[in-house]
């Protein structure tokens, strides 16, 4: 069950009714009301242990008897979406079962994807050759820091200064003390969750939300507090945001704003401002990721993208931004980056001495020439070119076998989230799996089973890789609908 309890009004509940689908002609009325409400409930829009409205309240908010509820509500608990005691209500939830997968999928070794087209993460080859000249730079410039003892717990000064640069002249005008080096963006996040949120802390998130950091903040303890991405998808819900934060009072909250991972998503200026304006009022920190940051695909989008964040909290008092080499440049590059108030990065630094002392040297050096040389541009448009292109033959390639699917085309990022035509995400992933296609379900970016109806897809193949992995997902699919199994362990060819 969710860590934490909310309340979905009459009125809010009728709003989100109405934003689904026209009601099917024959259905009757409790048996709609059922299936909207279920249907919130696994596309993570009303969340599970979320108190609904009494019958009465609801039936004069929707304009039916109170025996349409009524029996709605029956079925529900039928379903086993629905439980109520007399006297407390009745609040959402999911059936019990097998365990949904919650996880991020673990990188397959370059050689299983001989057999297997692995979309289960989303991490592109090295720019070349931008990284290996970046790494001769710096081995030339190791030798003064090799007779050294190596470590630097918030980071090498010269690439502190270097990305202090960096968001100075994205009209962020920032200090090298406000930056600390970490080893990737999840050490930066945990990093953070172990200095300022406690075991049982409340943290917000988005809702769906990249897998990994749900794991990381749910193995350090957190009580994820879920909050629905507007109805497509396509942004953030901001009244329940505010919402959220008033009610909830979250210690820390975790928001993606550029080209969410796993929708797309790129939330406006406004939406970005009045965020902030939220959790200040609130009394909460913004942890803000910008790991995409760099990957607009598309024009106007990447010459008129939104200010950061952290533009419209001057005094670096309510937000924390983090940012990463790994998307942009190359996962193999393990680095990411805090930019916060100077005091939160001493206190981080210092209790770094815990974890892992610092960053690899050599491989701050080669992102500071990266950065102070002018070439992370050329690297950075390296990967958007590769990126555009994969994510294009995918689109195609899966409106063309799979047009039941549906899915917002991303501006920027480097993934798909998309709706599996009714049928179980989870069920496609395994199925998928035996066929040679590894993709994640929509469970392991939610809470509690939400987003059963969804697969993410990266943008990691191109051509023939893309038609072939999406005729695999068909397959699946097919078999999925069919209530049948793979029951081969030997893929299909791969065409390369």
């Amino acid at each position: 069950m969710s860590a934490w309890t909310a309340r979905v009004g009459a009125a809010q509940l009728v709003r989100l009714l109405h934003s689904q689908r026209p009601e099917r002609t024959g259905t009757p009325g409790y048996r709609h009301l059922a299936d909207g409400i279920r249907l919130l409930v696994l596309e993570g829009r009303v969340p599970v242990a979320t108190r609904l409205p009494a019958e009465r309240e609801l039936a004069t908010a929707l304009g039916v008897s109170r025996t349409t509820v009524a029996a709605g509500y029956a079925a529900l608990r039928s379903d086993g979406f629905l439980e109520s005691r007399r006297g407390a209500g009745s609040w959402t939830t999911v059936p019990a079962g097998n365990p949904v997968p919650t996880r991020g999928l673990d990188p397959l070794p370059p050689e299983a994807t001989d057999t297997m087209i692995d979309l289960g993460g989303a991490a592109l080859p090295a720019p070349e050759p931008w990284l290996s000249r970046a790494f001769a730079a710096a081995l030339t410039e190791l030798p003064p820091y090799a007779r050294t003892h190596g470590d630097y717990p918030a980071g090498l000064p010269v690439l502190r200064q270097a990305l202090a640069d960096h968001y100075t002249a994205r009209g962020v005008p920032t200090m090298p003390e406000q930056i600390m080096v970490t080893t990737g963006a999840m050490g930066a996040v945990s990093a953070i969750c172990g200095l300022l949120a406690a075991r049982g802390e409340r943290i917000a998130v988005e809702h769906p939300s990249y897998a990994n950091i749900l794991q990381l903040m749910r193995e350090a303890g957190a009580r994820l507090v879920p909050v629905p991405m507007a109805a497509d998808h396509t942004g953030w819900d901001l009244p329940a945001w505010q919402r959220t934060l008033r009610a909830a009072a979250p210690q820390l909250a975790y928001v993606m704003a550029d080209f969410h991972n796993p929708t797309g998503a790129l939330a406006d200026t406004g939406q970005r401002r009045e965020l902030v304006t939220a959790a200040r009022t609130a009394g909460t920190l913004l942890v803000v990721d910008e790991t995409m940051v760099d990957l607009a695909l598309d024009e106007p989008t990447a010459t008129a993208m939104p200010s950061p964040v952290a533009a419209f909290d001057p005094a670096g008092s309510s937000v924390i931004t983090l940012g990463s080499a790994s998307k942009a440049v190359w996962a193999g590059m393990r680095l990411g980056w805090v930019r916060a108030a100077p005091d939160l990065i001493r206190r981080l630094a210092v209790a770094r001495g815990s974890a892992d002392l610092g960053s690899p040297v050599l491989e701050q050096l080669a992102l500071t020439h990266l950065l102070r040389s002018g070439e992370w541009h050329h690297a950075v448009d390296v990967c958007r070119t590769r990126a555009r292109g994969h994510r294009d033959a995918l689109v195609t390639a899966v409106r063309e076998q799979l047009p039941q699917w549906e899915f917002t085309v991303p501006h920027g990022g480097l993934t798909l989230w998309a709706r599996t035509g009714g049928l179980s995400g989870s069920r496609i992933a395994e199925v998928g799996e035996r066929l040679g296609v590894r993709v994640p379900s929509g469970p392991r970016f939610g809470i509690d089973g939400a987003f059963e109806g969804y697969v993410r897809l990266p943008f990691t193949v191109s051509g023939a890789q893309a038609v072939e992995a999406a005729s695999r997902l068909a397959a699946a699919s097919r078999l999925v609908a069919g209530g049948g199994t793979a029951t081969t362990a030997t893929p299909p060819g791969l065409v390369v």
